[in-house]
């Protein structure tokens, strides 16, 4: 089974090597047929620390790291607004 790769930015630096990152999907309404957008949380593995807030980065799912990490850093697409 292939690994997911998500995509989305960094909001917050959530404690030593971890990330919150906020993937944002559009979906069509199944009533009003209109786009709507989705956000979800995942909280992202960074061993050496890289990530700023504001970065759009791109992460891969790997084994579980702790109660909620299960993706790690794959590289950063965009650096934020510093």
């Amino acid at each position: 089974m292939p690994k997911r790769v998500i995509q989305g930015t960094a909001i917050k630096i959530a404690g030593d090597k971890t990330a919150t990152v906020l993937v944002e999907r559009k979906v069509l309404h199944p009533r009003y047929h209109k786009t709507v957008k989705r956000f979800k949380k995942y909280l992202v593995h960074d061993e050496k620390n890289d990530i700023l807030v504001g970065d759009e980065v791109s992460a891969i799912e790997c084994r579980p790291l702790s109660k909620r990490k299960n993706f790690r850093l794959l590289d950063i697409v965009k650096r934020g607004e510093v």
